[in-house]
């Protein structure tokens, strides 16, 4: 399956040492001016090779339009795309062609195709990740229109982690730092435990926090098709990805009386005193904050040795070679904006067609 999408769709192709990755977007409502500065940035945002704690491959990920656009706007006709790869280091994998990478999708794949491309991952890299991003930032550019934002930050790496909630951060700072966190103090703690770990050869993993402000009321469907479905469906989807958890999650310590959202009169409109929903009831948004939690592992390829076997079942020994994040969260957060992104609009466009 390389669909995402049920109106707003996104079909994309490419492995991580191929020619290139690319997509073809369809569903896309015609009209929108396309600005190509803010697509570029948001690539820019998940390139490698950012910062000192990111991975040093190269790429200047150059987004190349084929269709849809006309006149600097959509035509509501399929948006082909094309990220070409210019630095690939295939060399650095020649040593694993034959092994099964520890916690990485080599052995399924290889069990599920009977053929697999060794070189980074092929199919399976994050790589791809970077259509998801071209096709999350076209989204944003319609959901600007309904003034609809989503700002996602890294909130814990390690057992480093952001105690208070988001609406007491500032998140117009998160690009202050590398590791794009809203708190800088513990922003530099984060840093450092990655140049730590990183030194040592090692990964490690952490969360994410998104927020979705200016969600209409009524997106997503009260049985299939809930709107905390869909979001988690699209997070679990993104590489390294292993948890998901809305509103107050798995903070289940209280009682129905301590986190009901009390319903009152504002201003002659109806809304909410707290919002321990996350913005969603019974699977529909309630106009309400989306606030959101991503728990990624930490990164499958370590720079120490590690115990495998080969395709044959032999024992093996394996020491990965190459270029590779110590910590995926801070080119994650563009990522996990994107899924965002896609799934909001799509779900917009789902309920327009009500």
């Amino acid at each position: 399956m390389n669909t995402f999408g049920n109106i707003f769709r996104l079909t994309s192709f490419g492995e991580s040492h191929g020619a290139g990755i690319g997509g073809i977007i369809d569903g896309c409502p015609a009209g929108i001016e396309v600005d190509m500065d803010f697509i570029q940035n948001e690539l820019n945002r998940r390139r490698p090779g950012q910062s000192k704690i990111t991975t040093p491959r190269n790429e200047a990920d150059k987004v190349e339009f084929l269709s849809g656009i006309f006149e600097g706007k959509t035509t509501g006709t399929p948006i082909g795309f094309i990220i070409w790869n210019a630095n690939q280091h295939s060399s650095d994998y020649d040593n694993m062609k034959a092994l099964y990478r520890p916690s990485h999708a080599d052995y399924t794949y290889q069990q599920k195709y009977g053929i697999r491309d060794h070189r980074g991952g092929g199919r399976s890299s994050a790589r791809e990740t970077i259509a998801r991003c071209v096709a999350g930032a076209l989204a944003k550019l319609v959901l600007n229109q309904l003034n609809v934002s989503i700002t996602a930050y890294t909130s814990q790496v390690g057992g480093i982690k952001l105690e208070k909630l988001y609406s007491e951060y500032d998140l117009n700072t998160i690009e202050d730092t590398p590791v794009r966190c809203p708190d800088a103090a513990k922003a530099e703690e984060m840093i450092t435990l990655i140049n730590e770990v990183k030194s040592k050869g090692d990964t490690i993993g952490g969360v994410i926090t998104c927020v979705i402000k200016g969600t209409p009321v009524g997106l997503g469907e009260p049985v299939f098709g809930k709107l905390h479905a869909a979001l988690g469906n699209a997070m679990l989807s993104i590489n390294a990805v292993k948890g998901f958890e809305y509103g107050d999650g798995f903070d289940v310590n209280h009682r129905g009386s301590e986190v009901n959202d009390e319903f009152y009169d504002k201003d002659g409109a109806i809304d909410t005193r707290t919002n321990h929903s996350g913005g969603i009831q019974g699977g529909i948004s309630n106009g309400q904050d989306i606030y959101f939690r991503v728990a990624f592992k930490p990164v499958a390829t370590i720079l120490m040795q590690q115990h495998t076997v080969d395709q044959e079942g032999n024992e093996a020994d394996l020491k990965a070679r190459g270029r590779h994040d110590a910590c995926v969260l801070p080119r994650a957060v563009p990522i996990v904006e994107a899924m965002a992104a896609m799934t909001i609009l799509d779900y917009y466009l789902l309920n327009k067609a009500r």
